[in-house]
């Protein structure tokens, strides 16, 4: 008399798809959140001005090159509302052409980054250079290394109570208004420029599936009118 053998229930297959469908649904929303987490890390080593940090998060060349035209595109502007019935327009170009270089090479660096991200973009003045890093908070030991001082006996006079350390903003920085793709590859991050209405914006572009570069501004209203 033969047994009858029962299958056992196949329980595995339901197991990996769930896992399959889970690793999926994971993939996509750090896809999703990935120009955020870019955008928070690179301004994080932006106001620490770490340079190392930065050259993963900034796509230096294509900024400078976004930057001369925005920068020239702003004078040019500037030039044509002011002097649009003066004879020296041209020469007045040519004043504001040679202008851009110093001011560009300026904001293309760790400390040109941290203004743009921080809401002070380039304004096209003469001399103009990126507002100074926050000062920062001194450490337990002291700026020079030294340990603190001993406790102040109890019959002299105490001293006042210190204050909580805190890194001060840079003067005139201003929070991000906005942030969100522009499509598949770009992302985003705007900012008012103050009372006016009028907007700047900082370009992030995909690099590889989950990597973004700050890799433009827009310094110009009518180059953000989608933006909201």
């Amino acid at each position: 008399m033969t047994e009858s053998r029962t299958n056992p229930p196949n329980w595995k297959k339901p197991v990996a798809i769930t896992v399959a469908v889970i690793a999926v649904v994971a993939v996509i929303g750090y896809g999703y959140a990935s120009p955020y987490i870019a955008a928070n890390r690179m301004k994080a080593a932006a106001d620490a001005r770490d340079a190392a940090t930065l050259n993963e998060y900034v796509d230096y060349p294509a900024l400078r090159m976004s930057l001369k035209q925005q920068v020239g595109d702003m004078l040019q502007q500037r030039i044509h509302a002011q002097h649009s019935s003066n004879p020296l327009l041209l020469f007045g170009a040519v004043i504001g052409a040679a202008l851009i270089g110093p001011l560009v090479d300026a904001y293309a660096t760790p400390d040109g980054v941290a203004a743009l991200l921080n809401g002070m973009p380039p304004t096209g003045k003469p001399g103009e250079h990126p507002a100074p890093p926050p000062p920062q908070a001194p450490n337990e030991l002291g700026e020079s290394g030294a340990p603190p001082a001993p406790p102040v006996p109890a019959s002299a006079t105490p001293p006042a109570p210190p204050q909580a350390a805190q890194t001060p903003p840079a003067a005139g920085s201003r929070p991000v208004t906005a942030a969100r793709y522009r499509s598949l590859n770009e992302f985003a991050l705007t900012w008012d420029r103050g009372t006016t209405g009028e907007h700047y914006a900082a370009i992030l572009q995909r690099h590889g599936l989950f990597s973004w570069k700050l890799a433009a501004v827009e310094l110009n209203e009518g180059n953000t009118a989608n933006t909201p």
